[in-house]
């Protein structure tokens, strides 16, 4: 175990690189007036545009379950990392459809297992009841992406292309990747419990369909997933389409929520900690649904309105992540815990992926231009938000947390 200074500075290294990861996977959405746009296409196809990254990403978190958890974690990060960082580089380069949405698969096949080994990292260097906190601190690299990375995204992308953003993040993570290279430690006490006979991908997903704890949480975890991203990909189109604001107004509401969120963060965690997960979870969940509703609903607003409910949003949206991600990253053991984040990123993948064609599905464009029947995926929300609450309230925590 690194001593405590090691380890927050492992947690801060990991957060910075959450904040790249999070802006690459996150700008799709607000983008999406560009891109449909500048492509000719439907808001189906769109939908697959971001769910082309989610999709892949799922796929290699499943094989990620066979070797997560026996390999050093600096050397899965490395591999993993800088794959995602060569693939968001690479497009930049896109000037068609085709060939974005055949990059953006390739990309998420890296990057959909970062955040499964982000959390076991972060598992496997703080205990149970310092983790509430470190989930707070890594939540607001969520924050801190939407209030600094996302705007300035969007701000270079309506001033002059789309593609700068991409290159701008692939080259800030190959010096992510370096600073990891010659910084951190291998990582490696999770071999020491690790058997000698390895199972098959069949013999892990057994065991964990065994276990009804393990399944409560990968459950719920996917279902948080539904509920969370089901409004989300067509905010800003419908902001912008619906409501009138431009894209760099939507840049401000994006900064508004990200400023409000770096600050609310770390203290849910904190109330997390202090007390207890169901209390803060139940809570912050319930008052985000006020948001949810709002927003699907708006027919009308001036930018103020606009900017306060996206922000209202973001912070009890993300707030209610953060309880329930505390519970989960705690229902596997330590030796199978790689495999277990792994599993539950490639159901998060999946759930963002569904959610996606989902909402693509349900939305459309009137005649008149603007977007239709938004307001159903707000009430998807709420329902995929009212299962998550049962489901949470099952889990218990696994020995060696």
């Amino acid at each position: 175990m690194p001593k405590k200074t090691s380890r927050k500075y492992i947690l801060y290294i990991l957060a910075v690189m959450n904040f790249t990861h999070i802006i690459d996977s996150m700008l799709i959405m607000p983008l999406g007036d560009i891109f449909i746009s500048e492509f000719n296409i439907s808001p189906r196809e769109y939908s697959w545009l971001v769910s082309a990254y989610a999709l892949t990403a799922g796929i290699s978190c499943i094989l990620g379950i066979l070797f997560l958890d026996r390999l050093p974690r600096k050397n899965a990060l490395l591999f993993l990392y800088g794959g995602f960082a060569i693939g968001t580089f690479l497009c930049s380069l896109c000037t068609t459809y085709e060939t974005l949405i055949t990059l953006r698969a390739a990309t998420g096949f890296f990057g959909g297992m970062i955040g499964a080994l982000v959390l076991s990292i972060i598992s496997d260097l703080f205990p149970f009841k310092e983790r509430g906190t470190a989930m707070g601190i890594l939540f607001a690299s969520f924050s801190a992406a939407s209030a600094l990375g996302v705007p300035f995204g969007i701000y270079i992308a309506a001033k002059g292309s789309w593609q700068i953003p991409f290159m701008i993040l692939g080259l800030l993570g190959v010096v992510i990747a370096a600073i990891i290279f010659f910084t951190f430690p291998a990582m490696n006490d999770h071999l020491q419990l690790q058997p000698k006979k390895r199972n098959s991908l069949f013999q892990i997903l057994g065991n964990v369909i065994e276990d009804k704890n393990q399944v409560y949480a990968l459950t719920a975890g996917f279902v948080l997933i539904m509920g969370h991203f089901m409004i989300i990909p067509f905010i800003s189109p419908f902001m912008i389409k619906n409501i009138g604001l431009t894209q760099i107004e939507v840049a401000y509401q994006f900064f508004a929520g990200g400023v409000a969120t770096f600050i609310t963060s770390p203290a849910i965690g904190k109330m997390t900690d202090k007390y207890g997960i169901m209390n803060v979870f139940i809570i912050v969940m319930v008052i985000s649904w006020v948001p949810t509703l709002l927003i699907t609903h708006l027919t009308t607003a001036p930018l103020s309105i606009s900017i306060s409910l996206v922000a209202f949003f973001f912070i009890f949206g993300s707030g209610r992540m953060i309880s329930p991600n505390t519970i989960i990253t705690a229902a596997a053991s330590t030796e199978t815990r790689g495999s277990f984040m792994s599993l539950k990123s490639a159901l998060q993948q999946l759930a963002i992926a569904s959610t996606a064609f989902i909402s693509g599905t349900i939305v459309t464009i009137g005649a008149n231009g603007k977007y239709q029947n938004y307001n159903y995926t707000g009430y998807l929300a709420i329902f995929f938000c009212i299962i998550t609450i049962y489901l949470v309230s099952k889990i218990r925590v696994a020995k060696g947390n």
